[in-house]
């Protein structure tokens, strides 16, 4: 009877094992998800941090979305608590310096367009003062015009009302010149004004470091042509283009190279557009550029050109060790506005077409044709 009890408490115990490490292993692989699900959420909220940041070479946008690009690729490839906890921290400070010098750069400007506004506003009320001290001129001389038709004697009268006619002369000739000095003061102000607002919105509509459109002029362009597309029967195609494995440019020789990279494609591009077509950075080392009347075919032609033009192209990394070249390619995808278009419709298209170009051996042009 001893024994039998024995070998069933052995059985218990052996079930109670392998219960605890069936338990034990459904938590490691929640824990695991669970991991892999925060890391991908930081990574979100870091580009969403990035597309917060204006583009202003004040202050230093470019280098703080760059650092946020190397936080976020960190984070992925670190597995060390301390190690994470250390980045982050690092990475807390730094987001909250940057949004603290944007806040203040942006409430200079605001108190200087204020300045501005209250300058012009205290020009029109001094303006309207003086216009009411000139009435009140006109308003006596006219009254003593009025006495001196009341003498008797023409000769008095005559020479009363010759000097009273100088001095209203002399009156408008001051108000002439005092509103020719308020106008001209008022002029180069608003003019000033204008240059500020312009430069402002150039600003708000021009990627920090390559200096072509960005994302939001982009936005604003398209949805512009698609608007008007319709009505005016105007026709455009769309490229969008990639630098092929970008991040193991960034990882062999730095951030600082693929800048130069990214510059080197965009100087590409423009040498390679029309005056009038529209190139603008998407995101990172993505590009799109909008061609006003072009069709398909002729856009997958010159979409080949400049993927042949760029992967044809040698860069000598002087600042390298060792002094090497490097040679980079790009994907491009190709959509054609359809009357039935909405922004997003034609611009999916393009994606798809340039998700399949990566796919299909990257350093190549596929057009929403082959995707169907």
């Amino acid at each position: 009877m001893q024994q039998v009890t024995a070998m069933l408490i052995k059985f218990k115990n052996k079930d109670s094992n392998q219960t605890n490490t069936a338990d034990l292993s459904a938590e490691l692989s929640d824990s695991k998800q669970k991991k892999e699900y925060f890391l991908l959420s930081v990574q979100v909220l870091l580009e969403f941090i990035k597309e917060f940041a204006l583009d202003l070479k004040e202050i230093n946008s470019h280098e703080f979305k760059k650092d946020i690009s190397h936080l976020s690729e960190k984070f992925s490839a670190d597995n060390k608590l301390k190690k994470i906890q250390s980045r982050f921290e690092k990475g807390k400070k730094r987001i909250d310096a940057f949004i603290q010098m944007q806040k203040k750069y942006l409430l200079d400007r605001e108190n200087e367009f204020k300045d501005i506004i209250d300058i012009l506003t205290k020009a029109l009320v001094t303006h309207d003062t003086a216009n009411q001290e000139y009435n009140q001129k006109i308003l006596k001389q006219s009254e003593k015009i009025e006495e001196i038709t009341r003498l008797d004697d023409i000769k008095k009268l005559k020479k009363a009302l010759i000097q009273e006619i100088e001095q209203i002369r002399e009156t408008v000739k001051e108000k002439e010149s005092h509103d020719s000095s308020k106008l001209e003061i008022l002029s180069r102000q608003v003019g000033n004004l204008s240059v500020e607002l312009e430069k402002a919105r150039s600003e708000s509509l021009t990627d920090g470091m390559t200096r072509i459109y960005n994302r939001k002029a982009f936005d604003n362009h398209i949805a512009e042509l698609v608007e008007k597309g319709p009505e005016s029967k105007a026709s455009f195609s769309l490229l969008m283009l990639d630098i092929d494995d970008f991040k193991k440019v960034n990882d062999v020789y730095g951030h600082q190279t693929g800048d130069r990279v990214i510059l080197a494609s965009t100087n590409k591009c423009r040498q390679l557009i029309r005056g009038e077509d529209f190139l603008a950075r998407y995101g990172g080392e993505e590009f799109v550029i909008i061609l006003p009347g072009a069709s398909l075919k002729n856009a997958i032609k010159r979409a080949e050109a400049i993927c042949r033009s760029i992967a044809s192209t040698r860069y000598y990394l002087d600042d390298v060790s060792g002094h090497p070249t490097l040679s980079v390619t790009v994907s491009i995808g190709v959509s054609s506005y359809q009357k039935a278009d909405t922004t997003a419709t034609v611009t999916q298209r393009a994606d798809k077409a340039l998700y399949a170009a990566k796919h299909n051996g990257k350093n190549c042009v596929l057009s929403e044709k082959s995707l169907s």
